[in-house]
């Protein structure tokens, strides 16, 4: 098959071959590579009364058992009739298991894999492309116009219109995956139903700054030790682009912040609600993570963090290639400090 751009995915998963049994969709934005894994598989077995004729499979479970897929692919629904088949995304081959129904393509079955950011040359990417029964779909993060047709069909669904500057606002609070993208949309048009337009006030009281907020997660989980909430808002940030020298300047002004804080605490006596009522361009919301952050961390662990922050900023400078696991590993490593603080 020819590589399909990123501009002719939708055109080329709707014009989708009968000869076209493998397809892989691939790329950063895993909220649209889902979305669209969801579409295509349900679009295949419409209107099929057979409960398994959708059927989902782990993509590590495939790694490590790959006649698992090849034997669902070629097993015959109870009722007949066209199945598809989704493989979650997983950082294992499954050559193994995608090469001998590329060679010998099922009959009935379409089989949709998700895939991460996959480099030009990586073996499952360039098995599925060079198939005839293959066929590969990137999905990079959505651009302004991509992201505007996304706004239309969800405001249409709840009978509600939006003005243009309101539009243009929306559009560049609206981050870089797909499914996040969407709730927003849906949780903006919830709120405005009943009202004939949605307008800039529903958009800055509804639709926050995605990445201002993923930056304030970073922070926050960080000094309060919750590795889960920093992974996941760092994830987000990545995918969208976000410079990790810049996210460690964020960080590190924060713990600039919290140690002149922490001083007061310990050197002038101060109490905690004034010393944290005193602090600049702190919201409401994140009160209660500055006062657990400020009960967790010394002067001394602080600093030592600080000095931490330093090096990690002055190493992703030295290597640009390496600055994302370099920012990373040190942004973990602190978190799990902020948990046995």
């Amino acid at each position: 098959m020819v590589a399909v751009k990123a501009h002719e995915a939708d055109r080329a998963l709707r014009s989708l071959g009968r000869d076209t049994r493998v397809v892989l969709i691939y790329g950063p934005d895993h909220g649209l590579v889902s979305e669209r894994a969801e579409t295509l598989a349900r679009q295949h077995v419409a209107g099929g009364s057979d409960p398994f004729q959708l059927v989902r499979l782990d993509g590590s479970d495939v790694a490590a058992d790959p006649m698992r897929l090849v034997d669902e692919a070629n097993t015959i629904g109870l009722f007949g009739g066209q199945r598809a088949i989704r493989v979650s995304s997983t950082s294992r081959s499954l050559a193994a298991a995608v090469e001998p129904l590329l060679a010998t393509p099922p009959v009935d079955a379409l089989i949709v894999l998700e895939g991460g950011d996959l480099a030009r040359n990586h073996a499952l990417r360039v098995m599925v492309e060079r198939a005839k029964a293959g066929l590969a779909v990137p999905c990079y993060a959505d651009t302004g116009r991509t992201l505007d047709a996304l706004i239309d069909p969800i405001l249409q669904d709840y009978g509600i219109e939006i003005e243009k500057d309101a539009r243009t606002l929306l559009l560049s609070r609206l981050g870089a995956d797909r499914q996040l993208s969407r709730r927003e949309i849906e949780k903006l048009a919830a709120y405005g139903m009943g009202k004939a337009r949605i307008d800039v006030r529903d958009v800055d009281m509804i639709v926050g700054d995605a990445a201002a907020r993923d930056v304030d997660d970073v922070v926050d989980g960080l000094f309060t030790g919750s590795l889960e909430q920093m992974d996941h808002s760092l994830k987000r940030l990545t995918l969208a682009g976000e410079d990790p020298v810049v996210l460690l300047g964020f960080v590190t002004r924060h713990g600039l912040a919290l140690l002149a804080a922490r001083r007061s605490l310990e050197q002038d006596r101060m109490p905690l609600a004034e010393v944290v009522a005193a602090m600049r361009g702190l919201s409401f919301a994140r009160k209660p993570a500055i006062e657990s952050a400020l009960g967790r961390w010394t002067v001394q662990s602080l600093v030592r963090a600080l000095g931490t922050l330093h090096s990690a900023m002055a190493q992703a400078r030295r290597h640009p290639a390496l600055s994302e696991e370099l920012t990373a590993r040190a942004l973990w490593n602190l978190t799990r400090a902020g948990a046995r603080e």
